[in-house]
């Protein structure tokens, strides 16, 4: 455009010189003429400028055009993490939470994973040797009357949680008190237990059971019926409850039975060399997959500018890795690794997914009260391996919302090796061996020592109405 409109104004330059030469003799008709073609010289002037700055102004919105590119990326990363980023909840998310606001509770205390363990073989024959521990104290209720129930449990508060150092778990069989959420945590309140909140509640994961209250949900839902939640210990990071309450309201129609692991028996039992390689190595979890980025596949490997060749695809895939980290890093207490998993061993195909994973961890513990060894590992509940020989047998879980496709876990070595599928068949059935299961009834509540105690529940048919509260 500017080329065509240059020799236009220079024609009409010289078009008025020529007609002043012709009107030499006319002063008048000349400064006329010389007036209009000034004018239209003015004009043309304007619209060279106007082009010019439209010029400029295209090649600053293509720079930076090529600048966001990369922001918008990072845009449609962050955009994805939804679920563990702040974003405006659901009418029964944003209750749970309010409900949660009103109540004033101490944090989940910080996880006690004790000094190091020199000989952990040592440890194990040491256990091995010593007599068994009795474990899972029945306690069955005095009297039938709820408030009779309530001076019992006060005035025998010290014998209840002895039995829980000694046992790991007390089950509260057929007592009326219990039946309400109300009755309930005057139980645990005449026990001296101080409630703290979920280990979960940063990313209000379990709604409370009434408002006022510190006595949590449990998996309920109907989606998750058929997922058999593993056996594991409640931690969530860096924060894991000293005790926890369970609690049944309504028994399911069928299956939904509570279960209890005694944490002690899993590691004397455990395979000697399995055992060296998992505390020698430590372990660690992926919290965390999401399988929302197949667009990157799409981007050219490589792109050029001048001579220079960048690499966009790996380029725009470490800057999505960033993003995704920080955002769930500002929502978590501890510091989560982003990885890209290779399609054989994402759950969701050709979708390009990365996983979050926790720090790495002992397998071991030393009990905070008692220092005594115990198992503190998830692997039963968070393998991918023995999670889908579970779907099997009860079948695949009902994804029905976004949380329930991304909350998918697995189990690795501290340095991201993988653990041979044989050695995670002897820890399901090691861990099956010494799990009891509880078909809890309205009026029964069950005790655990979360650091000695591994919990679970089977699937289920009908409506189940199981709740708890943990503690400091």
């Amino acid at each position: 455009q500017l080329f065509v409109i240059q020799p236009y104004l220079g024609r009409g330059c010289k078009t008025i010189a020529t007609r002043q030469r012709r009107c030499g003799n006319c002063k008048q008709a000349s400064s006329a003429a010389s007036k209009r073609h000034e004018s239209r010289r003015r004009e043309l002037c304007h619209v060279v400028r106007a082009h010019s700055r439209g010029a400029n102004l295209l090649a600053r919105r293509r720079q930076r055009s090529a600048m966001l590119r990369w922001t918008l990326l990072a845009g449609a990363a962050s955009a994805l993490v939804a679920p563990v980023v702040p974003r405006p909840r659901s009418a029964r998310a944003a209750a749970a939470v309010a409900e949660k606001e009103d109540v004033e509770l101490a944090d989940c205390p910080v996880t006690q994973w004790g000094a190091s363990i020199p000989d952990i073989l040592a440890a194990q024959q040491a256990k091995r040797a010593a007599p068994e521990q009795p474990f899972l104290h029945v306690l069955e209720p005095p009297s039938a009357d709820p408030d009779a129930q309530l001076r019992w449990l006060a005035d025998h508060r010290d014998e209840v949680n002895a039995k829980l150092a000694s046992h790991g778990a007390v089950n509260l069989r057929g007592w009326d008190l219990v039946r309400t959420p109300e009755g309930f945590r005057a139980a645990y309140e005449a026990l001296g237990l101080e409630p703290c909140r979920d280990p979960l509640d940063a990313v209000s994961a379990r709604p409370m059971v009434d408002k006022g209250s510190a006595v949590y949900e449990a998996v309920n839902k109907e989606s998750r019926a058929n997922f058999y939640i593993g056996m594991h210990n409640e931690f969530v990071g860096t924060r894991a409850p000293r005790a926890a309450m369970f609690v049944c309201f309504q028994q399911a129609e069928e299956g939904g039975e509570f279960m209890v692991c005694d944490g002690r028996r899993v590691f004397r039992d455990c395979d000697e060399e399995l055992l060296a390689r998992l505390y020698g190595r430590r372990i660690r979890y992926s919290v965390m997959e999401l399988p929302f980025f197949s667009f990157l596949d799409g981007l050219p490997e490589e792109v050029a500018a001048g001579p220079v060749k960048i690499p966009l695809r790996a380029g725009a895939a470490s800057a999505v890795r960033g993003v995704v980290a920080a955002a769930i890093n500002a929502k978590v207490d501890f510091d989560v690794d982003m990885q890209w998993l290779d399609d054989e061993a994402s759950a969701y195909g050709d979708d390009k997914t990365l996983q979050a994973r926790a720090p790495v961890q002992p397998p071991v513990v030393l009990h905070p009260a008692t220092g005594e060894p115990t198992w503190f590992c998830n692997v039963h509940s968070h393998s991918s391996v023995l999670r889908k020989k579970r779907e099997s047998i009860y079948g695949a879980e009902k994804f029905e919302d976004g949380a329930s496709r991304i909350n998918k876990s697995d189990m690795y070595y501290g340095d991201d090796g993988s653990i041979a599928e044989g050695d995670l068949d002897h820890l399901d059935e090691l861990t099956r061996k010494h799990t009891v299961s509880l078909r809890m009834a309205p009026g029964d509540a069950v005790l655990v020592d979360n650091y000695q105690t591994m919990h679970g529940r089977n699937v289920f048919k009908g409506t189940r109405k199981h709740a708890v509260s943990w503690f400091k």
